[in-house]
């Protein structure tokens, strides 16, 4: 065999073959390896990332849910207590617009009748008053005539008019 000649060509082809599969194992194949493992650990960690994230975001997301809850309960009970505040103040105040109209009204007749009593008294005055004046113009008068008494009263008392 003549390393020379075409026939060995294949012998060379095989010798450069395994020369370079050797240097590609030595310098090629360990970084691209290298790089193929580096590349699948990210991935594998940006899976996990991921799946924690999610895991992550269903518990906020139930965390959220439950704060809503909780926040639409509280806002339940405020508007309920706000309700009855209402309803108490407005009920507070018609008893006291009632007491106050009662009072008032209590207040009116009172000061009714007290001017009524007032009124009869200054009537009764006056009355007495007249009646004081017509007996008094009687004694002055001459009472002497009995006749002459009659007619003065009967005169005096068409005077006044009493109604």
């Amino acid at each position: 065999m003549n390393i020379i000649h075409p026939e060995s060509l294949s012998f060379w082809t095989l010798i450069v073959f395994v020369c370079l599969l050797l240097l590609l194992r030595a310098f090629a194949w360990k970084p691209i390896l290298k790089a193929l493992k580096d590349r699948e650990t990210s991935i594998n960690n940006a899976l996990e990332a991921a799946d924690k994230a999610k895991a992550e975001m269903a518990n906020l997301q139930a965390d959220n849910e439950k704060l809503l809850a909780e926040a639409r309960q509280e806002r339940e009970a405020i508007l309920k207590e706000a309700r009855e505040i209402k309803e108490r103040i407005v009920s507070q105040a018609k008893d006291e617009a009632l007491e106050a109209s009662e009072k008032l009204l209590a207040h009116a007749k009172a000061s009714i009748e007290s001017e009524k009593k007032m009124a009869i008294a200054d009537i009764k005055q006056q009355i007495a008053n007249i009646s004081l004046d017509i007996a008094k113009k009687v004694l002055t008068k001459e009472l002497a005539s009995e006749v002459k008494q009659e007619k003065l009263v009967e005169s005096l008392l068409n005077e006044i008019n009493i109604k």
